[in-house]
């Protein structure tokens, strides 16, 4: 991806699985990268020492629109701009919906939905003003397009950013903003380190390609979809998950 160093970009959850990945590429192609987490980790540390002219942490919860406000206004004062989101944060609690707690519940609407919709609206406000082009990503999940037992809370929240990703798209377009989202399937992650041995084998044997998928099959479509390749795409969920749902 051939990319300007002053670009720069937001990636909720950006300290560990595919958004620390998303993090530590954005910054080797010479973006200026702001991300938040609820907690520092060794990561942050490391990135805030080796990087302090492009590399931009805040301890915010994504529950916390107030929070988001002061974050989105720090991210403006420390680089100038915004020209691209990566909305990945998420939680996810399995179990069957009916032993699904309230709590639990709310959490991955407020996290997986309400969170990316409130900070998206935040930064395409700071990029309509720039007058110059924008992109933003939305994370999904396969469990969009086909249900999987045990997920159903979480499967409508990622539902509900695939539907956001292309009525925002209609509206953006004229401000020359491109609005897509990315939809894996089974990967290394956070989410998915209580998926059994055997039930990744399951799932490796239904998938086409014969496995799952691994961070650069979603980290290149990511860079396709945000370089000059990609201008013309907007509106789309484009799906990575080895032919699983086929």
């Amino acid at each position: 991806m051939n990319m300007v160093s002053a670009q720069v970009a937001i990636v909720s959850g950006g300290s560990r699985g595919l958004g620390k990945a998303i993090v530590e590429k954005l910054i080797l192609e010479g973006w200026k990268v702001a991300t938040f987490s609820r907690h520092e980790n060794e990561f942050i540390s490391k990135y805030q020492n080796k990087y302090p002219e492009q590399f931009y942490w805040y301890e915010l919860d994504l529950k916390d629109p107030g929070e988001l406000t002061i974050f989105i206004k720090s991210v403006v004062v420390r680089f100038g701009g915004i020209n691209l989101l990566v909305n990945n944060s998420a939680v996810l609690y399995q179990g069957l919906f009916l032993s699904t707690s309230l709590e639990a519940i709310d959490e991955m609407v407020l996290v997986n939905l309400l969170g990316p919709i409130k900070l998206t609206r935040a930064c395409v406000r700071v990029m309509a003003k720039q007058k110059t082009s924008g992109s933003i990503i939305n994370i999904s999940s396969v469990g969009a397009i086909r249900g999987y037992r045990g997920t159903a809370v979480y499967s409508a929240t990622k539902a509900g950013l695939d539907g956001f990703t292309r009525s925002l798209a209609g509206e953006m377009g004229k401000l020359n903003i491109r609005v897509n989202s990315i939809v894996p399937g089974l990967f290394d992650s956070k989410l998915s380190e209580n998926v059994s041995d055997i039930n990744r084998e399951k799932i490796a044997k239904r998938t086409p390609l014969g496995r799952y998928a691994e961070l650069h099959d979603i980290l290149n479509v990511l860079s396709f979809l945000i370089s000059p390749h990609g201008s013309f795409i907007t509106g789309q969920s484009i799906v990575v998950d080895g032919g699983l749902i086929c």
